[in-house]
């Protein structure tokens, strides 16, 4: 078992598993329960990338020589018994767009290029079709519809936070799948916590507008540095909140305990790092 610097005792939220190749993945046990999908979320370990992208980096755009990075997508697919033929992939701007998959967006972003921009969110109802997002501080959230057979992906940073990305995933599902949000099993995956994750006033205002009714949950506001207010920010709470809102039974949602920035050597964080790094991924794809 790989150890992580842990927010909490409830080790039992979030796994991790070293496969035979190297390969160090999470799950969330709460998922795998469902008996309808195969999900993780990638660590630093197992890859084959050197130096700040050390080893398992899965990001194209971030100076990594592409054959290692597509070798590493390899390494985790194999890891997992998945094709990466089968992978779609986000084009992140912290937007709150959400794109259905079909079987005609197989491979892209990997071996196809995107027709798409701007999507921050992926839903589908096509088996072995596996969802794809990518993550350095952000939020991963995973929504599985045990009911209909249909899942969803999406990036949550504080934009997509504020702008209730979850709820807007949910609303597709139940538009294109007929998704009951009490039916829904979640999770929030690794990221940021509140101890690292320092906002400035403005951020911290449109969260105070945007959740009036949990924001002493959310968000504390540190002592003054130079005049400046300078707040802590609590994404985790903030990604639950809008599933329970939304009508995600909070029993359903398994919240992480686990902050990219607390574990550098783990994990890739754009704040630890001081934007000197790879990324991680979240994977989704339903039996």
């Amino acid at each position: 078992m790989t150890e992580f610097i842990r927010k909490s005792d409830s080790v039992s939220k979030l796994m991790s598993t070293k496969h035979d190749n190297g390969v160090v993945l999470l799950e969330y046990p709460l998922l795998n329960a469902t008996g309808v999908v195969s999900h993780c979320f990638s660590t630093r370990l197992g890859g084959i990338s050197k130096g700040i992208y050390s080893s398992m980096n899965l990001s194209y755009s971030r100076g990594d020589n592409p054959e290692a990075v597509t070798s590493n997508f390899r390494l985790l697919a194999d890891a997992k018994g998945w094709d990466i033929n089968n992978m779609v992939f986000s084009d992140q701007t912290h937007t709150t767009n959400i794109k259905k998959v079909t079987i005609e967006d197989a491979g892209k972003g990997i071996v196809r290029n995107r027709d798409y921009t701007d999507i921050d969110g992926l839903i589908t109802n096509v088996p072995g079709l596996i969802l794809s997002t990518f993550y350095a501080d952000c939020v991963p959230l995973y929504f599985v519809d045990p009911v209909n057979k249909a899942i969803g992906l999406s990036h949550s940073g504080w934009k997509g936070t504020v702008g209730r990305i979850g709820k807007a995933t949910i609303d597709a599902m139940a538009s294109e799948y007929g998704t009951v949000p009490s039916n829904l099993v979640c999770a929030i995956g690794p990221s940021i916590c509140q101890d690292c994750y320092e906002v400035s006033l403005d951020v911290a205002e449109a969260f105070m507008k945007e959740f009036p009714n949990n924001i002493n949950d959310i968000i504390y506001e540190k002592e003054p540095v130079n005049g400046e207010r300078k707040f802590q920010l609590n994404l985790w709470k903030a990604c639950e909140t809008v599933m329970v809102d939304a009508g995600v039974k909070r029993e359903n949602i398994a919240v992480t305990d686990i902050c990219t920035c607390c574990n550098p050597e783990l994990l890739f964080s754009h704040r630890a790092s001081h934007g000197k790094r790879g990324n991680l991924g979240a994977f989704l794809c339903l039996n």
